[in-house]
């Protein structure tokens, strides 16, 4: 038999690595990410995450200063070292590196090896080694500055806290903290509030059209919330709460409530009838039942409600854009980032990362917090019902 004692089933196994792929697919992100939060910019663009450890080859534009050239056999000659330069000094401290090729054309960085000597757009040749010694030869006098030039250079794997220093140091990060902390916490107190007396009612109470209550609810869960933008803004702008905190506190507790009544109700369902009719025999309210007796033994699927709405209110970007003032002082953390940091840098993969780390800091702690009530929230509020 296949279940013996000292045995595991074939289904047991598949399900095991099943499980480890899904913690492989999902972490394997999770560490890039971590991993380029560490990284220099040029690097990030060069190479993959999973290339970190390794030298990474980096094209670099020079302009040397023509103050140091001599005269040579009736030519000018300027000489030095493309590591000693102002534009390089900072990747390579010790003002050494290996020149993997060079060029004299922007479009052509690396057009020529090491050692070769090449022409220069305006006259004159020019020669880099592999050291990064150059020189530079023409018939003219140099200016302030000789000609441009082009290399590119293997450079050692740089990591770096630059990115974190630009995050958290970033004006008005604080601000957008504090904001951000303003939102979600209110947005994640008030639809738990409102759901749980809806869904006991839901529940337990008897009243005409219940039932046609409980389908709307499960049909609100596929409305999409983008369809709702436009006519609430509109809404709020009409009632006179415009862009503001309050707007936002109700635009995402309507549209959380539909998941929290839909889960509580499940759950609140689910538990033990008779400790109900007995409470009610003793001459308890509906009132000092809920508040006595199915709060406290519903905390898991409160629990589990409450981190998912503190996460999507936390990393919400478009609600935000949508129901809060444009101003810096209204900013949270995900609109400070889009905006301001990521906005004004472009494809900036580093910045990025170490937003994405310093933005799910909180809502991890609260996860890792409540994570126990997690699945047993869950579980009673999608498979018991009635």
């Amino acid at each position: 038999m296949d279940t013996i004692a000292g045995k595991k089933s074939g289904l047991t196994i598949a399900v095991n690595l099943t499980v480890a792929a899904l913690v492989l697919i999902w972490l394997i992100p999770t560490i890039g990410l971590l991993v380029s939060s560490f990284r220099d910019r040029d690097q990030i663009s060069a190479t993959g995450w999973w290339l970190a450890p390794l030298p990474v080859e980096l094209t670099f534009r020079i302009r040397p200063a023509g103050d140091g050239a001599r005269e040579e056999g009736g030519l000018h000659v300027l000489e030095g070292n493309v590591f000693a330069q102002p534009e390089t000094a900072r990747r390579f401290p010790e003002g050494r590196g290996e020149v993997t090729g060079f060029g004299v054309r922007a479009r052509l960085p690396a057009e020529f090896a090491p050692g070769t000597e090449a022409e220069l757009p305006r006259g004159g040749a020019v020669a880099i080694d592999a050291d990064g010694a150059f020189r530079i030869t023409q018939d003219e006098a140099f200016g302030p500055r000789g000609p441009t030039l082009y290399f590119e250079a293997r450079t050692p794997p740089r990591f770096t806290l630059e990115n974190y220093r630009t995050v958290l140091l970033a004006d008005g990060m604080g601000r957008a903290f504090i904001n951000t902390l303003t939102v979600t916490i209110p947005a994640t107190v008030i639809p738990i509030l409102i759901a749980a007396f809806a869904a006991y009612a839901l529940a337990w109470m008897d009243f005409v059209g219940r039932g046609v209550l409980i389908a709307a609810v499960v049909g609100l869960l596929v409305v999409p919330l983008q369809l709702a933008l436009v006519p609430l803004l509109s809404l709020h702008q009409q009632v006179g709460i415009g862009q503001s905190f309050l707007g936002i506190w109700l635009a995402h507790t309507g549209f959380g409530m539909p998941l929290a009544i839909y889960l509580l109700r499940n759950y609140m369902v689910g538990l033990p009838r008779d400790i109900i009719e007995s409470a009610r025999v003793d001459g308890a309210t509906d009132f000092q039942i809920f508040t006595r007796i199915i709060l406290p033994l519903s905390f898991p699927a409160l629990a589990a409600f409450a981190i998912f709405q503190f996460l999507w209110v936390w990393n919400d970007l478009l609600v935000a854009k949508v129901f809060l003032p444009s101003a810096a002082e209204s900013q949270v953390m995900t609109v400070k980032i889009a905006d301001d940091l990521l906005g004004s840098r472009g494809g900036d993969w580093g910045i990025l990362a170490t937003a994405a780390f310093v933005s799910i800091a909180v809502p991890l702690l609260v996860f890792f917090t409540l994570q126990r009530y997690l699945v047993r929230g869950l579980l009673a509020g999608s498979v018991k019902g009635g």
